[in-house]
C-alpha cells in the first residue's frame, strides 16, 4: 500500500516538475523579447494592444477551467485508479451545469462582441486622426518584392524606407502593382491589404521616435522574406531635413524609372528619389481601371464581306 502511495507521489512530482520546467523555459525564451504588437509606439497600436489583452483574458476565463477539469478528470478516472467513484449515468442531464458551461461562454462572447463592435468603429482604418497638426500624406505601392513610398506634397519618394515625423498624423493611400499584399507596421498599426486596381487607406500617428520594422503580411512569392522596410520616426526638423536632401537626389521617380523599378527583384537596398510626377500613384492605380489595348485590330465589315466572297469563290 505504501509503495503505491509513494509511486503516486513520484508521478505527481514529475508532473509538477515538468510544468515548472515548461514555464521556466518560456520565461527564459521570452524575457527581453521585443514582441512588436505588445510594444506600441503609436495611439492606434496602443488601442489594438488593449484589445488583444482583453480578448486573451476573456478567453482564459473559459480556457483555464477547461484545462483544470481536463487534467482532474483524466487523473481521477484513469485506468488502474483504486479510488471508488460514484456511478451517475444521468449526470449529463444536469441543467444547472449545462447552464454554467453554455451560459458563461455566451456571456463572454457577448461582452467581446460589444467591445469589438465599438473598436471596429473607433479604429476604422479609413477614419482620419483628430489632430491640430497637419498630416503627412504617403502613397504606398507594393511591388515584387519591395515597397515604394511616394510623398506627393513633398515631391520626394523612397524605396524600402519610410521616414515619418513624430506626433504627426500620417494618411496612407495603399495599392499594389503586383500580387495582393499586406502592409504592416506592428509597432504603429494593424495590417491592411494592398490590391491592384484598388486604393485602401490607413491613418496612424507615432508617439515616439525610433526605427520600427515594417513588412509584408501576405506571402507573395520567392522574394517574400526580403520584402521588408524600416519606418524611421524622427523629429519634425529631421524629417524636413530628409525631405530637403531627397529633393536634391540625382535619382528621379517618374513613369519611365518606375517601369524599371516595377520589375521583380529581391533584397533591394533603401533609396531616395525626387518625385518627378506628382500623379504617379494615380497612374499606377488607373492602369488597372481600363481594358488593355488589343494588339490586333478587329477586321472591318468591308473586309469581312470580302473574306466571305473569297470563301464562296473558293467553294
Amino acid at each position: 500500500m505504501s509503495g503505491r502511495i509513494m509511486n503516486r507521489k513520484v508521478k505527481l512530482g514529475l508532473i509538477v516538475l515538468l510544468a515548472v520546467a515548461i514555464i521556466g523555459l518560456a520565461f527564459v525564451l521570452l524575457r527581453g523579447a521585443n514582441v512588436a504588437v505588445l510594444n506600441p509606439a503609436g495611439t492606434i497600436a496602443d488601442q489594438e494592444r488593449t484589445l488583444i489583452i482583453i480578448a486573451v483574458l476573456l478567453g482564459l476565463v473559459v480556457v483555464i477551467p477547461v484545462f483544470i477539469m481536463l487534467f482532474t478528470i483524466a487523473w481521477k478516472y484513469r485506468e488502474g485508479s483504486k479510488k471508488k467513484v460514484r456511478y451517475e449515468p444521468n449526470w449529463g442531464n444536469n441543467h444547472v451545469i449545462e447552464a454554467v458551461w453554455w451560459g458563461i461562454p455566451c456571456i463572454i462572447i457577448g461582452i467581446l462582441g460589444v467591445i469589438m463592435w465599438k473598436a471596429t468603429s473607433d479604429l476604422d482604418p479609413f477614419k482620419p486622426i483628430d489632430s491640430s497638426v497637419k498630416p503627412v500624406k504617403v502613397q504606398v505601392v507594393a511591388l515584387q518584392w519591395k515597397w515604394l513610398f511616394l510623398y506627393p506634397d513633398q515631391h520626394v519618394a523612397s524605396l524600402n524606407m519610410l521616414p515619418l515625423p513624430v506626433n504627426t498624423p500620417v494618411n496612407f493611400e495603399i495599392t499594389s502593382d503586383a500580387p495582393m499584399n499586406s502592409f504592416w507596421i506592428p509597432n504603429l498599426s494593424g495590417q491592411i491589404y494592398a490590391m491592384s486596381g484598388m486604393s485602401t487607406k490607413l491613418h496612424i500617428v507615432a508617439d515616439r521616435t525610433g526605427d520600427y520594422k515594417g513588412s509584408s503580411a501576405n506571402i507573395s512569392g520567392e522574394g517574400f522574406a526580403d520584402m521588408a522596410f524600416s519606418a524611421h520616426v524622427t523629429s519634425k526638423q529631421d524629417f524636413d531635413s530628409w525631405v530637403r536632401s531627397a529633393s536634391h537626389s540625382l535619382e528621379v521617380m517618374d513613369t519611365m524609372s518606375y517601369q524599371v523599378l516595377a520589375q521583380p527583384s529581391k533584397a533591394n537596398v533603401p533609396k531616395t528619389y525626387r518625385l518627378g510626377q506628382d500623379d504617379l500613384y494615380d497612374t499606377i492605380l488607373m492602369k488597372y481601371m481600363t481594358p488593355e489595348t488589343q494588339n490586333k485590330k478587329q477586321p472591318s465589315s468591308t473586309n469581312m464581306q470580302g473574306m466571305d466572297m473569297s470563301n464562296k469563290e473558293m467553294n
